[in-house]
């Protein structure tokens, strides 16, 4: 079965006991027992809840994985995973990771003797030369946000099995559609379901799946301790969102091709970075690991004044903080996604003043192309 008919026939897209072509919203909080001895699935659902259990299902089918968790929110999701790691115990996270991970890495979980150190992971040899007795996991992301970086995930998968570490990726921008982290070898996938899987812009969510019955019970432990748990209204969003992604991304990603190649041909624009152009470093290692270059590009405007002049001047597309959505988002990162990260390390990284974030939507590509035109003057 190819990929885009499992998004809609995966084993959980139909009530057993109804028939129904949508699985219902369980909005209960409890569960009636029929017997206090004897085993249930369901008895809280902060536990478990019918609806966020077929969510649960389809992500880690989609992914390849042992087993799906649904969380509250990307960060939530982030968090939980991070929270399967003990006092004393060392991390290495990609350097351009996101906002939001950056934030909680270097300013919540060090409070509890968590050590984190901050790598560009994309020479992996770099990895290599900080692994240390203690280091338990690679966290990635590739593509990088909002750089687009690109990184070997199988030659990373190889450096973390010599040393018995665990490996860890952000897949937001890409999604299972286009890559399948775990059949690369990879131990832990997380999505902020938000963007892509959601797909418009109307719910929060997190999703992680794990390779490993081990990792399962690490990841549930926490999921049922701390109760970060997707509610079934939204899971019940991101089931719907799912049976649509394929058509979603195949469209958003020609347009997000066609809007590159045409900001590389404009003068206020000096650098466009999306790995289906010719010129992306790392576009050959990216097509070797995923089916696609997904819908997210940035570009830096020959100076901050113009960048800050294109976010008011542009009217079609929103200006959000977000991404994945059917409508054309443009983000400016230093005061957005990345305004977590210090300024001088941002400048370090490249998430400069004059950089824009753009996630493609389900326009018409020529509209988008108008708007983004006057937008430059």
């Amino acid at each position: 079965m190819k990929f885009g008919t499992r998004l809609i026939h995966n084993g959980n897209e139909i009530d057993e006991k109804t028939g129904a072509l949508s699985i219902p919203i369980y909005q209960a909080s409890t569960f009636h027992q029929k017997d206090i001895d004897g085993p249930v699935e369901f008895d809280y659902s902060r536990s478990g809840n019918p609806t966020r259990k077929a969510l649960e299902e389809t992500i880690a089918i989609l992914e390849g994985g042992y087993k799906g968790f649904a969380f509250s929110s990307g960060m939530a999701a982030t968090s939980s995973v991070l929270s399967i790691f003990e006092k004393d115990d060392h991390i290495i996270v990609c350097e351009d990771v996101y906002g939001g991970t950056h934030r909680v890495a270097s300013k919540f979980f060090n409070k509890f003797g968590i050590e984190i150190t901050f790598v560009n992971v994309t020479n992996i040899e770099n990895i290599r030369k900080n692994i240390k007795k203690n280091t338990k996991a690679i966290f990635l992301e590739t593509p990088s946000n909002p750089l687009l970086k690109v990184t070997d995930l199988k030659g990373v998968v190889k450096i973390a099995k010599e040393h018995n570490i665990l490996t860890i990726i952000d897949n937001t921008f890409m999604t299972p559609l286009l890559q399948r982290p775990i059949d690369l070898g990879m131990d832990i996938v997380i999505h902020s379901a938000t963007k892509f899987i959601g797909g418009h812009s109307d719910v929060i969510g997190g999703l992680v799946v794990v390779n490993s019955e081990a990792l399962a019970k690490k990841v549930y432990f926490v999921q049922n301790g701390f109760g970060a748990i997707l509610g079934p209204q939204d899971s019940w969003l991101l089931l719907r969102g799912i049976k649509t992604l394929k058509v979603r991304m195949d469209f958003q990603q020609k347009n997000a091709l066609e809007l590159a190649t045409w900001l590389e041909k404009q003068d206020g624009v000096t650098e466009v970075y999306y790995p289906g152009l010719k010129n992306h470093p790392g576009k050959e290692l990216h097509l070797s690991q995923a089916e696609g270059s997904g819908a997210v590009l940035s570009f830096k405007t020959d100076t901050p004044e113009r960048a800050r002049s294109f976010m008011k001047k542009v009217t079609l597309a929103a200006v959000a903080v977000s991404l994945g959505g059917v409508e054309t988002i443009v983000s400016y990162p230093v005061k957005m996604s990345h305004a977590a990260i210090p300024k001088t390390e941002r400048e370090r990284l490249g998430i400069t003043d004059n950089l824009i974030r753009v996630s493609l939507g389900l326009e018409e590509i020529d509209d988008i192309i108008d708007d983004f035109k006057n937008a430059l003057l």
